[in-house]
């Protein structure tokens, strides 16, 4: 099967258009939301039900988008073209609607703020961290179902998988012989689309408008593993669901138990999909570079378990943000 899922889902006015991508973040922040205040109204959270909104908006804006967006600049946009690209275009930083977010970035955008933030309201950063473990994994699984809509960050090749999909962004991939064949097929079945097709943009385009061109791609095409969609289950609906029945499980548990853990299992999850997940930049030591800073992810979750074992258990409502 040819992806050819259009990412956006209606034009609002002009060039100013709904896509899946806002969706995922929009979904994620509700979502979000409603289950730190849920937490909190328990007692299982430190920041107080009517402080969340605020904290909400600002950690969107300071920490995932902010963060993420750096990331991807600095470990992926940066080691690929070189410093020239910020030269070129300094606001390329901020230009997420064009795609490209780090989830690794945006794990340290997301720490650097909750640091200033538990420090200024003098509130524990763990037991900050904690409550947000616990969500974010549903933000990983919108925003990883929002890539696989993109068709985008596809997988490695797949042989004799029945769910295995084709990629026209993976174009760029494909032997020199098979990328000819397919631009002399779109030149003899689909001449309107001949020049377009020569690009993984213009390819993933057309086959969204054209059946024939759909049809040529599903022959030449290698078909590939939906990564998106295994980062979806492992590292969105399996993680939360271990960090939701960790802190009702464990409700005084050490502020910084849960970060711990979800530390540690989102590296491990992380490092596993990577060996179905094409490389999108060079290799670090033989690693992916999702490997690679996972392997810190991997780390830091030690160090806060490490950290929550020489902890007092937590304390109740009083140490909440007012």
């Amino acid at each position: 099967m040819v992806h050819s899922i259009d990412p956006v889902i209606f034009e609002i006015w002009g060039p100013v258009k709904l896509r899946w991508y806002g969706l995922a973040y929009l979904l994620a922040f509700v979502a979000g939301y409603y289950l730190l205040r849920y937490l909190s109204r328990r007692g299982l959270w430190v920041i107080a039900e009517n402080k969340i909104g605020d904290f909400i908006a600002l950690l969107a804006m300071l920490g995932v988008f902010l963060g993420g967006r750096l990331g991807y600049v600095l470990f992926y946009m940066i080691p690929k073209e070189g410093w020239s690209v910020l030269a070129r275009d300094p606001l390329v930083i901020f230009k997420v609607w064009e795609g490209g977010m780090a989830s690794h970035g945006g794990f340290l955008g997301v720490a650097i703020f909750t640091y200033f933030y538990a420090r200024k309201y003098r509130v524990s950063w763990t037991g900050i961290g904690d409550g947000i473990c616990i969500v974010a994994p549903l933000g990983l699984m919108f925003g990883r179902i929002a890539n696989f809509i993109n068709g985008e960050l596809y997988g490695r090749a797949a042989s004799g998988v029945p769910w295995a999909m084709k990629f026209p962004h993976a174009l760029a991939e494909e032997p020199v012989e098979k990328v000819d064949k397919l631009l002399a097929a779109c030149a003899e079945r689909a001449p309107m689309y001949q020049e377009m097709v020569a690009t993984p943009e213009g390819l993933t385009y057309a086959v969204r408008e054209s059946a024939t061109v759909r049809d040529i791609a599903e022959q030449y095409l290698t078909a590939r593993h939906p990564s998106q969609l295994y980062e979806a289950l492992l590292e969105g609906a399996v993680l939360f669901a271990v960090m939701w029945v960790l802190r009702f499980r464990y409700p005084k548990a050490p502020h910084g138990m849960i970060c711990g853990v979800f530390f540690i299992l989102y590296g491990a999850f992380r490092t596993f999909v990577e060996l179905y997940r094409e490389p999108d930049s060079s290799l670090i030591v033989g690693l992916t570079k999702g490997q690679f800073y996972s392997l810190f992810m991997i780390v830091a979750g030690v160090a806060f378990l490490i950290h929550a074992s020489r902890s007092k258990p937590a304390e109740s409502e009083s140490t909440k943000a007012q």
